[in-house]
């Protein structure tokens, strides 16, 4: 697996790069008189493969050792430090990186420095893993040279220098021209680089260079998390029109244009939306707000409208014509804050518990008075402690009341003190 740049914040060791691939066998063999360096590094890949890693590296030092020639040096020395990070013997590891980059070999030399850098990188120590991005820089090919971009584009980054990391990010997306081929590494940098810099540009704010890099990408590859950073720069591109709607509606300017109530309406209704979508319902909640609080009763009453859509109302309320139920400011503030699922499962909770209540006594063929009120008081009891607990006896102590003449005959403090 070749080693491929991640994240400037990824937990646990860097995963190393393959010692090998089908193109790292030279033809013309180890230099004459030294031992079978190529050989004992064929040995030494096939134990690490199954999980041999002390040996592995024991054949790796003595191909080393051996003094081959700078390729099947740079070969051994790039084997010995994945065997050593993959022991977890960082020292030794990256010692034997920095020995394969001094061979100056131009394949295995800019691998050795690639995983040097991450892995210097992934343990803090930024400066060293700079200047090796930088190393990497002079002596990698296309391929590593987007990889030591990306490098040092988030070193920058890490050190909140953004106008700095501009031209390493540019170089680190740039594609060859149409004719030319385009390797694996370098196709897999220019992707992961675009849903880094996209993400980076999207929390400061900017979704429209943030698009702009997400497009980089997918012009390589169909990533379904790129292709989610799209979404989301359409998302905050939505939030802003929408804003905008609602700020003109609520503008005290005699002189500015304002959109019609419907509009305006919608447009609340769709950024609060938005705004839950985005996983902000403190925001959401503010959109709701301000729209019930536009100066202009008819946007006021759309907005109104929209957010209590969908309100169930009693029969007998609508026969009666009795107003508002009780219970629909609790809904209005639910749908507004995004919170409606919490105060379902909040009813639920208590209608279970009501029914508990009443229910074990009447199974278990309860007669005596006194339990069966107990149990009665107790259930009637069980909102009392929730926000809207107290509405729901006030409202049965209203009904009561008016089903008596007007004579509240309940004690004060019912039923907690009945």
């Amino acid at each position: 697996m070749t080693t491929t740049p991640g994240p400037p914040a990824r937990s646990g060791a860097p995963e190393p790069p393959e010692a090998t691939d089908p193109e790292d066998h030279p033809a013309d063999g180890p230099a004459p008189g030294a031992e079978d360096a190529a050989g004992l590094c064929d040995q030494a890949q096939d134990l690490a493969e199954n999980g041999h890693l002390e040996r592995a590296a024991a054949l790796y030092e003595r191909a080393a050792a051996a003094d081959p020639r700078p390729r099947l040096q740079a070969r051994s020395l790039l084997g010995l430090a994945v065997v050593q990070d993959q022991r977890g013997d960082l020292a030794a590891a990256r010692e034997a990186a920095r020995r394969a980059v001094s061979t100056g070999d131009d394949r295995f030399a800019p691998r050795a420095a690639h995983h040097l850098a991450l892995s210097l990188e992934q343990e803090g120590e930024h400066a060293e893993a700079e200047r090796t991005w930088r190393r990497l820089l002079e002596i990698g090919g296309p391929a590593h040279t987007a990889v030591a971009h990306y490098g040092l584009a988030r070193e920058a980054e890490g050190r909140g220098e953004h106008s700095g990391a501009e031209e390493h990010w540019e170089a680190a997306l740039a594609l060859p021209a149409a004719s030319e081929p385009i390797s694996r590494l370098q196709a897999e940098t220019v992707v992961e680089a675009a849903r880094d810099l996209g993400g980076r540009l999207l929390e400061r704010g900017l979704p429209g260079a943030a698009a702009a890099a997400v497009e980089r990408g997918l012009a390589l590859a169909d990533d379904p998390a790129l292709r989610l950073l799209r979404a989301a720069t359409h998302l905050e591109h939505a939030i802003a029109d929408t804003g905008a709607i609602v700020d003109a509606a609520g503008t005290a300017d005699p002189d500015e244009p304002r959109p019609g109530a419907g509009t305006s309406g919608a447009a609340v209704e769709l950024l609060a939306g938005l705004l839950a979508l985005r996983g902000d319902p403190e925001a959401s909640a503010r959109a709701w707000r301000a729209g019930l609080d536009i100066r202009d009763t008819g946007t006021a009453d759309h907005v109104r409208h929209r957010l209590r859509r969908g309100f169930a109302v009693p029969q007998e309320e609508q026969e009666e014509g009795a107003g508002t139920p009780w219970w629909e400011p609790y809904l209005e503030e639910a749908v507004a804050t995004d919170s409606a699922p919490a105060l379902a499962g909040e009813l639920f909770a208590v209608l279970t518990r009501m029914h508990n209540t009443v229910g074990v006594p009447l199974a278990e063929g309860e007669v005596r008075p006194a339990a069966l009120r107990e149990a009665m008081e107790e259930a009637l009891r069980t909102p009392s402690d929730l926000v809207w607990g107290q509405d729901v006896h006030a409202d049965f102590r209203r009904r009561l009341t008016e089903a008596m003449g007007g004579r509240d005959v309940l004690p004060e403090g019912w039923p907690d003190r009945a």
